[in-house]
């Protein structure tokens, strides 16, 4: 998975007085969780755009001007309500022989025969959620529609290998091509005038009693 470095400064001051100077100053306040204790830190505003701001996955080096530096991943992040400016963010730290758990951008790729025939793709999940070790997280899920025909669904199941679990239940729907409206619409359509066409013929047709009657 690919990684960005975020370059920041240790804070020893972690009061409200001294967080809203930061933010003030353009900064944002920062916890890393998962080691032997947080590690509080902030860092320019800027400097999370490309980890915030982008539909794709990634890890994250935290940089610190003392000259630590850990290996993480965004675990929360707070906007403001109004303005949507972040207020804080919290990492999580990674460690190489322990898993971490995930969100993962699906990427559907071919167009399947279930669209040719006037079917409609319905993404029912374009994140899903897996653990690995981190040399094993995925920068994407990619799923390959091409076979799928009008009604089928796709499950996670099919999706399983050795390298990461996701954490989804067995009948989870990925995605499914769905029958356009509009194919429906037609089809009724035909249907009521094949029934309108056999009620005529049937009208038009004397029985058998009713010419013995006369």
């Amino acid at each position: 998975m690919k990684s960005i470095t975020i370059n920041g400064s240790k804070r020893e001051s972690v009061g409200k007085k001294a967080t809203k100077a930061l933010r003030n100053a353009g900064q944002v306040p920062c916890v890393l969780y998962g080691g032997d204790k947080p590690v509080h830190f902030n860092a320019e505003e800027l400097a999370f755009s490309k980890l915030v701001y982008t539909p794709n996955a990634h890890t994250v080096v935290i940089s610190l001007d003392n000259g630590d530096e850990f290996n993480a991943v965004l675990q929360d992040i707070q906007f403001h309500p109004v303005t949507d400016r972040i207020l804080h963010i919290d990492f999580y730290q990674l460690f190489e022989d322990k898993q971490i758990s995930m969100e993962i951008p699906v990427h559907f790729v071919g167009n399947s025969k279930g669209v040719k025939a006037g079917g409609v793709l319905r993404k029912n999940a374009r994140k899903l959620r897996v653990k690995a070790l981190p040399s094993n997280l995925p920068d994407f899920i990619e799923i390959d529609i091409t076979d799928l025909k009008i009604g089928a669904k796709l499950y996670v199941t099919a999706l399983e290998n050795e390298a990461y679990k996701i954490l989804h239940t067995d009948n989870t729907v990925v995605c499914q091509i769905k029958r356009a409206r509009a194919a429906m619409v037609i089809a009724t359509d035909d249907d009521e005038e094949e029934l309108e066409e056999g009620a005529e013929a049937t009208e038009g047709t004397d029985s058998p009693e009713a010419e013995g009657q006369e």
